[in-house]
């Protein structure tokens, strides 16, 4: 049965992930930063790694795009949960499939065990990403080429950062340009997809307006 927590900013959506996914103390997984190398910004990959380990949960950094196949193997398998961090889509799409990460997570979800995206970790899942070129640059993933089809894990799109900026404008034109071709799920930097089997529900965290 699926278990996703499918976040735009994870710290922001993070209180909601115990209601969901139960204890967490003592669970360890792998943190997946891939999404972020290309990128100029990262400041929220500590923020997210704080807000995992005030939730009592323990990870062991995997950076895909520079691991052996082994390692990646052996890391997600072993895996109480895996966490894949937002940044360049493209790139991370490009850096799972050439390395594997692809089904070895696609397996990790199939077994039942709790996958935490943001983000680009919560896009990659869908059928397609081609929708985030309107917020992604897809110069930084050339053996892509013009083949944008996804893990496919879900039947839908999530459009992160609705009406937060910097993104605001991007994900606003991501709904108006592809609302009528794709399944779009539009969520807030404050707010998670859950998947539980069939089940797909958004929830919205507490937070302080502005």
């Amino acid at each position: 049965m699926k278990n996703l927590f499918l976040s735009s900013y994870f710290s922001g959506a993070a209180k909601l992930l115990p209601d969901f996914a139960g204890d967490l103390a003592g669970k360890r997984g792998v943190f997946i930063p891939t999404a972020s190398v290309p990128e100029k910004v990262t400041f929220y990959i500590n923020t997210d790694k704080k807000a995992l380990a005030k939730l009592g949960l323990t990870i062991d950094e995997l950076e895909v795009s520079s691991a052996s196949q082994t390692e990646i193997a052996e890391k997600i398998g072993a895996a109480d949960f895996v966490f894949v961090e937002g940044g360049n889509t493209f790139f991370l799409l490009q850096e799972l499939k050439r390395t594997g990460a692809d089904r070895h997570i696609a397996e990790h979800i199939a077994s039942g065990k709790l996958y935490i995206g943001a983000s680009a970790g919560s896009i990659v899942l869908a059928p397609t990403i081609e929708y985030v070129k309107l917020m992604d640059d897809p110069a930084a993933a050339p053996l892509l080429g013009s083949d944008f089809s996804a893990l496919a894990l879900v039947d839908f799109c999530v459009v992160p950062h609705f009406t937060n900026v910097p993104f605001k404008k991007a994900a606003q034109k991501i709904v108006a340009e592809y609302g009528a071709a794709l399944d779009l799920r539009p969520i807030s930097n404050h707010q998670a997809i859950t998947v539980k089997g069939d089940d797909v529900s958004i929830f919205s965290a507490p937070h302080k307006a502005g």
